[in-house]
């Protein structure tokens, strides 16, 4: 049973510290209600440990070197790279957790509709009366939030509070409790949404209301400051994979970020909603100070056989992580084929020695060859809508020409002139090839975008190895468990509405975590 338990909690990523850190501290809240929620005044924590605690990691402030738009400052939609300056270690294929800000706008009209705010600007700490049981009684104390810190009432909604989540029942239960006028009481009361979960559901994702919708929806609702603060889950980091490799610019983190904007509603016809982190990064300004953390993706790395080759596909933001590969690549090649080089790992810091130097880097160089040998060869699938979307153009034509990058390969799905295609039908058409470099030549293949893209490129791919391994079902079924065990098959799947990462493994049937978000 302790397999299948393991399985579940990392299908359903259960397997995160936070995950199991919010779930215990639900099952032991006490009951939550005016008079055991308070805020009082208080000094206020720096926002790097404030933010460490409530997340429970290791953040850092860091500083924003730059920010561009890869389509152009006057183009209709905007995909960002923003160089972020920090000596934080890390290698190619490596996340870094995003802090965003609420939008402005969305705070300010919630904090006009709380009641008895107070000063806005004053820190104050979130305060919960905990009861203990003793053999005198029972005695009660107040006792700070376990997670959220001591700030301001406008910092608390801006930096550590979702408020663009849907409110879940409880939520607008609390509401309907609040409410002042009778008719808006009865819907809330005695409505589908209580009633009928189903029916909640329906109008959660027809609406997607955000928190300041649903107030606005109903105007006699006007709730306790610190009651609404402490049924309001914290706002979660935003991941992306690093764009960078440290080798070629040390000192720095890259991210490349979609920006979403989108209407809600099946018609498209409801308000226009924004990605909380996405539209944070498009209006950050160079000098700002930003907070993040990196996490390890040990699975998504380059190989340590550098004469491995490597196919990559990535159509969209999916190609974040290799422009740190080609990058890394072409730093591997020009500095480091001078006889045989070994390397030392501690801490995540890289020695390594070649007739008799050493030298030593931060987060540096992985993998082996030796004179005389070649670096494996290195395919790039990209996918996007339209020629105009080309994402890192002029880089990978540089990277093709300085022969980094062998062949790189366009699918374009609503470009006017050509048929639609997609990354796995472009890789259906180099069939033998792929399965020469991924099966014969022991290659690695690496996937980043959207799961259904993946499943659609894993697909492609187990067909490519049935055909040309002329295997029966079993045999590739058997093959392809194999494959994946070492970890020479690699999915990075992103969520474009709120440019989150989820890093999964496909065993067996599922999609199983491997860490990412």
């Amino acid at each position: 049973w302790a397999w299948f338990l393991q399985v579940a909690c990392e299908t359903f990523c259960l397997d995160d510290d936070d995950t199991f850190l919010e779930a215990a501290i639900a099952l032991k809240s006490p009951t939550l209600s005016a008079s055991t929620v308070r805020f009082m005044e208080a000094k206020a924590e720096p926002m790097d440990a404030a933010l460490s605690k409530c997340h429970n990691k290791k953040v850092s402030t860091c500083n924003v070197a730059g920010a561009f738009n890869l389509h152009g400052d006057n183009a209709s939609r905007a995909t960002m790279l923003i160089h972020i300056s920090t000596e934080l270690p890390y290698l190619p294929g490596d996340h870094v957790g995003v802090f965003a800000s609420n939008r402005p706008e969305m705070v300010e009209g919630i904090l006009a509709r709380l009641q008895s705010p107070g000063d806005l600007n004053v820190p104050v700490e979130l305060q919960i009366m905990k009861e203990t049981h003793t053999s005198n009684g029972v005695v009660k104390t107040w006792e700070p939030h376990e997670r959220l810190p001591a700030c301001s009432l406008r910092t608390l909604f801006t930096k550590f509070l979702d408020i663009t989540t849907p409110p879940d029942p409880n939520l607008l239960q609390h509401f309907s409790s609040v409410a002042t006028d009778p008719e808006e009481q009865q819907r809330l009361r005695l409505s589908c949404l209580f009633q009928e979960p189903a029916a909640f559901e329906d109008w959660r994702h027809w609406r997607f209301p955000h928190l300041l919708e649903v107030l606005e929806e109903f105007p006699s609702v006007r709730p306790s400051a610190a009651l609404l603060a402490a049924q309001l889950s914290p706002l979660q980091p935003r991941f992306y994979s690093i764009s960078s490799s440290p080798m070629v610019h040390p000192g720095q983190i890259h991210i490349t970020v979609a920006v979403v904007t989108y209407r809600t509603q099946a018609d498209g016809e409801g308000p226009i909603h924004y990605g909380v982190c996405s539209n944070y990064l498009r209006n950050i300004n160079e000098n700002e100070d930003i907070h993040v953390f990196v996490r390890s993706a040990s699975s998504f790395h380059l190989p340590n056989d550098m004469t491995r080759p490597i196919i990559m596909v990535g159509p969209g933001t999916g190609i974040a992580p290799f422009r740190a590969f080609w990058q890394h690549r072409k730093y591997q090649r020009d500095n480091l084929l001078k006889g045989t080089i070994n390397f030392v790992y501690s801490h995540r810091r890289v020695s390594w020695w070649s007739r008799g130097k050493v030298l030593d880097f931060c987060a540096g160089v992985r993998g082996s060859i030796r004179a005389g040998q070649t670096i494996g060869k290195a395919w790039l699938f990209f996918g996007c809508r339209q020629r105009s979307l080309d994402l890192y153009r002029k880089e990978k034509q540089d990277m093709l020409e300085d022969k980094v990058l062998d062949r790189v390969f366009l699918a374009l799905s609503r470009e006017p002139t050509i048929p639609k295609t997609y990354v796995q039908d472009l890789i259906r058409k180099e069939a033998a090839t792929v399965y020469q470099k991924i099966v014969v030549e022991n290659g690695h293949f690496y996937v980043c975008g959207d799961c259904t893209m993946a499943e659609h490129v894993l697909q492609m791919l187990k067909q490519i190895i049935q055909e040309h391994g002329r295997m029966t079902d079993k045999d590739v079924e058997n093959y392809m468990l194999k494959f994946r065990g070492v970890t020479r098959q690699v999915f990075v799947s992103t969520d474009p509405r709120i440019g989150d990462i989820k890093c999964r493994r496909y065993e067996t049937s599922k999609l199983v975590n491997l860490g990412g978000r």
